[in-house]
């Protein structure tokens, strides 16, 4: 395991209180470059737009945030921002127009920032975590979210044939299912045929699949749920639970999952793993993390890729592409600051933030040079957000000088100008030295 140091970030104010999950990035207004975006416990959500420290703009809603989203909720092509109260009101945002107006007057931008929710509607209160992604494999997102009493929820948007406004429409409740222990995460991940399966994580290093049965329920009866025992069977059965652990686990630590781990174009699998191939692979990758310190990388047939114990209380969990090569990392944060970033081959780096946090995401971010580059992003205690912009690492695992330069086309034909022989190991050895430290001054040991 190597430490890692970065110091490029920008500081965004930030004067109120959030909860973990009031926090994300995404393309918030349709330019095709994410931003930030924050909802406290006053009811004020915030939008960061590059590296200004000031908002973009911000909105008012009713009641404490208690988690935000980003996405195509309506199924229109464009993403809505999504703001849930603890109270059970929820707002719907459509900054696109805001956008637009950044090169007006300051007028407008008063009254755009001043701007009053796009749709709002009141569900179930005490919402705690929220999802928007297609589960059911029909091509349209839902909206999933978990509450504090272990209940999840999938609501669908639905207006009618032709609206031309969003207004006609409304969110519909689909399913709910009820869950044996406290909802932390909610990700959709590729099953063993390709096909998304919601997971939502349960304590003890465990997690949940729930079936989207929808499709064969009578309409009249989308609250319905089963028993969410893993010996209940016939076609009510909608909770499957899995047990990840082979060692005990205390059954009250908190667990968080993340899901649809990007894979790029190399082998899915660490090498030495059985079933390693090539050919892309249908099954997806997920990650789970508990609050006393395990790490774990999954595929959808329950094969464990590798496990990872640290002594740091892990929080937070995100995937991030900091190598630029197509697969997601595995990022874990812990309260004091401490972050993981795991590779599929299990090669750790960790990075520690100077302070304690209170929450925490990872992904692209607008922040410099007008383009989505990697992010880590910590909200702490001190009411300032740091946005950390250059966290890309040219490789996960350790290696030395003399392995980099012999990657180089041109090393050996910069040796043999010096008259060193490339074979000669020693001979290279004592060039390398003398250009680094100079004749005066041997290598340190």
């Amino acid at each position: 395991m190597r430490s890692v140091s970065y110091v490029q970030r920008v500081s965004l104010d930030f004067s109120g209180t959030l909860f973990p999950h009031a926090i994300c990035l995404g393309d918030a207004d349709n330019d095709s470059l994410n931003e930030l975006v924050v909802g406290d416990t006053s009811g004020k959500l915030y939008v960061y737009k590059n590296d200004e420290s000031k908002p973009w703009l911000t909105r008012s809603c009713a009641g404490m945030l208690t988690c935000v989203g980003v996405g195509d909720i309506c199924n229109r092509g464009k993403n809505f921002v999504i703001a849930v109260g603890a109270e059970g009101w929820l707002h719907l945002f459509d900054l696109s127009a805001a956008a637009k107006s950044e090169s007006s007057s300051q007028q407008e931008a008063l009254f755009f920032d001043d701007q009053t929710p796009y749709f709002t509607q009141h569900i179930p209160a005490n919402t705690k975590v929220i999802l928007i992604s297609d589960i059911d494999g029909d091509g349209r997102n839902e909206l999933v979210l978990g509450y504090t009493d272990r209940v999840v929820r999938a609501f669908r948007w639905e207006e009618p044939p032709d609206a031309p406004e969003l207004e006609n429409g409304q969110l519909v409740l689909l399913k709910k299912w009820l869950l044996e222990g406290q909802v932390d995460s909610l990700s959709v991940n590729p099953g063993p045929e390709g096909l998304p399966e919601l997971m939502v994580s349960q304590p003890g290093c465990g997690y949940a699949i729930l079936l989207c049965s929808w499709t064969q329920e009578s309409p009249a009866d989308p609250d319905c749920s089963a028993s969410s025992s893993p010996e209940g069977d016939g076609p009510s059965r909608d909770v499957i639970l899995h047990l990840t652990s082979g060692r005990i686990h205390n059954k009250n630590v908190s667990t968080h999952l993340i899901g649809s781990i990007g894979q790029g174009f190399l082998k899915p699998y660490p090498d030495g793993v059985p079933g390693s191939s090539s050919e892309p692979s249908k099954c997806g990758l997920f990650a789970l993390c508990t609050l006393d310190g395990t790490l774990k990388l999954m595929d959808s047939t329950e094969q464990l890729l590798w496990s990872v114990q640290v002594d740091h209380q892990l929080f937070a969990l995100q995937k991030l592409d900091v190598t630029g090569d197509g697969r997601e990392e595995v990022v874990a944060c812990a309260w004091d600051g401490q972050t993981y970033i795991i590779d599929h081959n299990r090669a750790v780096v960790r990075f520690q933030f100077d302070e304690n946090v209170s929450a925490f995401c990872a992904g692209l971010y607008a922040c410099k040079e007008g383009k989505n580059t990697p992010c880590l992003v910590y909200v702490s205690f001190s009411h300032k957000i740091y946005v950390y912009w250059s966290v890309g690492l040219e490789r996960m695992e350790s290696t030395n000088l003399l392995k980099v330069l012999e990657e180089q086309t041109e090393y050996h034909e910069l040796l043999r100008r010096q008259g060193v022989d490339p074979e000669d190991t020693e001979s290279v050895r004592a060039l390398i030295q003398d250009v680094l430290y100079g004749e005066k001054h041997p290598a340190p040991p």
